[in-house]
């Protein structure tokens, strides 16, 4: 008794060490490194402030072999979103999808809404805002221009004010064209069109009616002055990202990362390149026969920002002749659908890296793709969650079967295996050679009850990648208070589950779900042997315990997952042991939880 007095000690600390953890460590750290961003954020625009408007040409930072590509000397942004946009002239953006405006001053994407999508779970709460002004505090913004030589004279850039010369609102149906003569009468055309979601197509045509050549180089530039309010997990990648010629590989590079030190990428043919959010990304795709340098920086000169660009080789246009250059700009939500099929018919290499599938990619999305089935038939994705499980469990059977048809034969050496404690006694080191022995006698996997759970850590690790990443997950309701799959149960144990009129910590939320998801762990774990150890027993019976909390603030849909995942194990399990004419002692082992054993004889 005294031996299991002080496992039941052991076991309690450390629930309480993890609990401690969390609580005095895990959050104060994270609220500290909010409180540092933006300790930091206000130091530079304080900097900002007191040296005017007098930047260097470019900060330290970004000095890369781009050169004189747009970035530098940005100065603070104060204006309203109002006030920026009314201080240029613009061409109304309007599709099914998106709203917003180009503004003709460098004929620049900075005013973009995705009218699909809502700032919360509320239908009538604010639409994202992808895009903002410049001049604003939120500025993000996409824009292609061309970098001049002695040859070109003026080409259009950050500052060019170009004239709208077709259209007058780009729609699916209508595009606009954009144009711009330069000093020197080199003519620029600019096509933009969009389809019904979020691809741009920008088809620029160059004509030089002068009787020299001349020569230009195009640039790309994705910039951003803050970084997303919601603190980035080490489970999904957000900042700059980019597949750097048509058969390269993924350059992921974090917002801290690039704070630290600018990054220029080799010279490549063919990609794409821009900065990616949890469920949005802006991206750009330069014309894919032209050999590009690129770079992912932070300037700090003025409006800090972040920046993704490129600067193409120089073109060289012939007297009277002239040159086309066709790019894409994506500025929307990583719709997985949608995103394969800007694979497939635009042939953006690898395109679907977008969205972050992490590393089990051949089982990740595989697995969205078995799950959106579902939902296309059912309409819900928990309900499609929960027809994914079957499906595994049914992939997962026959070797499910074989570790179960183990646990059966434990069961049935439970006798021999009390003959053996009685005849060994105290003796616990002759105790587990006996023990070993007869599974090995019997060709029995001791740990065989484990297995079922080891099974299952790729494939939960993988939707848990898809209930936290695909933008389908997001705000996606199941049934009853759970209205949002992609967040974690919004009830919790410790207010009667909304009963009592007061707020609970965030680190004692432990809703409805995640105590179902526990009893089902504990039946399951009570479905098995006892093991003989009782450092074992403790650790089997306290698990159910830890995982409840643990999973309490893991996205609600994982946690159905889990739930339902051990109800099939369960009954599985039953289905199995009772073929091999196996006792189910589910009731037994429970009982004997609450059983004080008689105290060893003197």
């Amino acid at each position: 008794m005294e031996k299991n007095r002080n496992y039941f000690i052991a076991i309690a600390l450390s629930v309480m060490i993890v609990l401690a953890w969390q609580f005095l460590y895990m959050n104060p750290r994270m609220e500290a490194q909010q409180r540092a961003d933006e300790a930091r954020l206000a130091q530079q625009q304080q900097t900002t402030e007191q040296a005017g408007q007098n930047f260097t040409p470019e900060s330290p930072g970004a000095a890369t072999s781009t050169g004189n590509l747009p970035g530098a000397n940005q100065a603070q942004a104060t204006a309203t979103r109002e006030e920026a946009l009314a201080k240029s002239p613009r061409v109304a953006i309007e599709t099914a999808a998106v709203s917003g405006s180009i503004n003709l001053v460098g004929a620049r994407f900075d005013d973009l809404k995705l009218r699909e999508y809502h700032e919360t779970v509320d239908d009538k709460s604010p639409i994202i805002t992808l895009f903002s002004p410049a001049d604003t505090r939120d500025g993000y913004f996409t824009e292609l221009g061309y970098i001049g030589s002695d040859t070109s004279g003026t080409v259009p850039g950050s500052g060019t004010r170009w004239t709208l010369a077709g259209g007058d609102r780009l729609t699916r149906e209508t595009p606009v064209t954009l144009s711009f003569t330069n000093d020197k009468g080199i003519v620029f055309n600019r096509t933009i069109a969009i389809d019904e979601h979020y691809m741009i197509t920008v088809n620029d045509k160059i004509d030089n009616p002068t009787q020299e050549p001349v020569s230009i180089s195009s640039y790309g530039r994705v910039t951003r002055y803050n970084k997303p309010a919601t603190p980035s997990v080490w489970v999904i990648h957000e900042g700059f990202i980019g597949v750097l010629g048509a058969d390269g590989s993924l350059s992921e590079h974090t917002y801290h990362n690039i704070e630290e030190e600018a990054v220029a990428n080799t010279k490549a043919t063919g990609g794409w390149l821009g900065i990616t959010d949890k469920y949005w990304a802006s991206t750009i795709v330069p014309p894919q026969a032209m050999p590009f340098e690129s770079r992912f920086t932070h300037f700090t000169d003025g409006q800090p920002r972040y920046q993704a660009d490129y600067k193409g080789d120089a073109l060289s246009i012939a007297p009277g002749q002239s040159t086309e250059l066709r790019s894409l700009v994506f500025a929307g939500a990583k719709e997985v659908p949608l995103i394969d099929q800007y694979v497939e018919q635009l042939k953006i290499p690898h395109f679907d890296l977008v969205i972050d599938w992490g590393w089990f990619y051949f089982i990740t999305k595989p697995m969205f793709k078995l799950m959106d089935f579902f939902f296309r038939h059912v309409g819900n994705f928990g309900v499609a969650i929960l027809l994914t499980t079957v499906v595994v469990k049914l992939l997962f059977f026959p070797l499910a079967s074989k570790q179960y048809a183990s646990m059966a034969n434990m069961k049935r050496m439970q006798p021999r295996m009390e003959e053996l404690k009685a005849k060994h006694g105290d003796d616990r080191m002759a105790l587990q050679q006996a023990m070993m022995a007869l599974y090995k006698e019997e060709k029995i996997n001791p740990i065989a009850g484990c297995w079922p759970v080891v099974l299952q850590i790729p494939v939960f690790f993988a939707l848990y990648k898809v209930i936290y990443t695909t933008i389908e997950m997001r705000h996606a309701p199941f049934f009853g208070w759970i209205q949002d799959l992609s967040a974690p149960d919004p009830t919790s144990l410790f207010n009667l589950f909304g009963l009592l009129p007061y707020d609970v910590p965030h680190f004692l939320m432990i809703g409805v779900w995640p105590i179902i998801m526990g009893i089902t762990m504990f039946i399951q774990m009570r479905m098995n042997p006892t093991p003989p150890d009782p450092t074992q027993a403790m650790i089997f019976t306290w698990m159910p315990l830890v995982f409840t909390y643990m999973l309490a603030s893991f996205p609600a849909g994982l946690v159905i997952y889990w739930a339902w995942n051990n109800t099939l194990s369960v009954s599985q399990q039953a289905l199995i042991m009772k073929r091999h004419g196996a006792k189910i002692e589910l009731f037994d082992n429970m009982k004997g939880l609450f059983k004080r054993k008689p105290a060893a004889s003197k």
